[in-house]
């Protein structure tokens, strides 16, 4: 039997090397596409920030920033693990010319994807805005202007202008009665008005039938109310004694009577430092000093917390007309119905003063 022989070899075994070639072909392509597949993945879907301890961390975009700066938070803050993926992904959802202020929570293991939406929406987080304990309006502008992005300067000189105030319908009672403080949501980007519009809201909403009714009741008007509860405020910081010391200037008021509050003395004086009135000091020629002047000041000595509002708004029924601070110095008030006794329980508070060596 002959065999035939090509120069070119064995037709079977070309086809072999043929499909053995195609093969290794065909699975370094598939390596390909399955490397190009994770690059894209990586890209678009895969996890591209990181966060100190995987904490959320928060970051403030400022009303105007471009690109450039919101690039600049970011990576001040190392949040980006690969930064040209991340402009990429944000060129080609246009991010650069979609940029929005705000304050914006970033959490760890977010894809640029994710990123990119939040901030080209600007799906941003409000924040807790609190104040309490402020003398005035400039230290509550200075407090909530740390919180958003209105400036304390933008706050006061809002405040100041009365033809602000009258266009929302509340520039017939003194500025500083409109905050009630409290913790509030807000967005960071709040302007100066916004800020303002909000408080007239909650001031609104916190002048209630009830209260209203109640201040009614005790011969006050709301305004009237804020006013003593900003000495009630100052006089003491034990809640649970509040609405005792309001029934004693309440009942003042109801005699006629001077309320000889030494609060009121303190903020004529300007002076927040002293902690004992001088008979002199009372004397001080100002229409806050209720040593000298009959009925509430013009205005709050501070801006009280709700809790001498209520305190006044549900002021114990009492008799009494007198009190001062106790001598065993436990923040507490000994309290009294006749000037005799009054005079027991002041002179043990003065001895206690002169036994810690405290003059003013």
């Amino acid at each position: 039997m002959a065999y035939y022989h090509s120069k070119y070899g064995h037709p079977a075994k070309s086809h072999s090397r043929a499909r053995k070639f195609l093969f290794r072909f065909l699975f370094v392509l598939i390596l390909l596409l399955l490397a190009s597949g994770y690059f894209v993945y990586q890209v678009i879907s895969g996890p591209n920030v990181w966060t100190p301890k995987g904490e959320t961390v928060s970051i403030y975009v400022p009303t105007g920033a471009d690109f450039g700066q919101l690039k600049s938070i970011l990576y001040s803050k190392g949040l980006i693990i690969h930064r040209r993926n991340f402009e990429w992904w944000a060129k080609k959802k246009k991010l650069p010319q979609l940029v929005k202020p705000g304050h914006y929570i970033i959490t760890e293991g977010m894809s640029d994807n994710q990123l990119v939406n939040m901030l080209r929406a600007g799906k941003q987080v409000p924040v807790n805005v609190t104040f309490n304990n402020v003398r005035d309006i400039y230290q509550l502008a200075g407090k909530v202007g740390k919180q958003i992005e209105a400036d304390s300067a933008d706050i006061v000189k809002f405040l100041n202008d009365r033809s602000n105030l009258a266009r929302a319908g509340v520039d017939t009672i003194p500025v500083s009665t409109l905050f009630i403080p409290n913790t509030y949501r807000l967005y960071w980007t709040t302007t100066a008005k916004e800020f303002v519009d909000r408080m007239i809201r909650e001031y609104r909403r916190f002048w209630n039938k009830s209260r209203l009714q109640k201040a009614h009741a005790a011969g006050l008007t709301p305004t009237q109310v804020v006013i003593l509860a900003s000495i009630v405020e100052k006089e003491t910081n034990k809640n649970d004694e509040k609405p005792r010391i309001a029934s004693v200037y309440i009942n003042r008021l109801h005699e006629g009577w001077r309320l000889q509050a030494d609060p009121t003395v303190i903020f004529a004086l300007g002076n927040p430092n002293i902690h004992r009135v001088l008979n002199v000091q009372k004397q001080v020629d100002s229409p806050y000093n209720t040593y000298r002047h009959r009925g509430l000041p013009p205005g709050p000595i501070c801006i009280p917390s709700i809790s001498s509002i209520d305190a006044v708004l549900n002021y114990d029924k009492t008799h009494y007309l007198y009190f001062c601070a106790r001598s065993d110095m436990s923040g507490y008030h000994a309290f009294s119905e006749t000037n005799r006794q009054h005079q027991k329980n002041a002179k043990k508070y003065q001895e206690a003063l002169d036994k810690l060596r405290i003059y003013k």
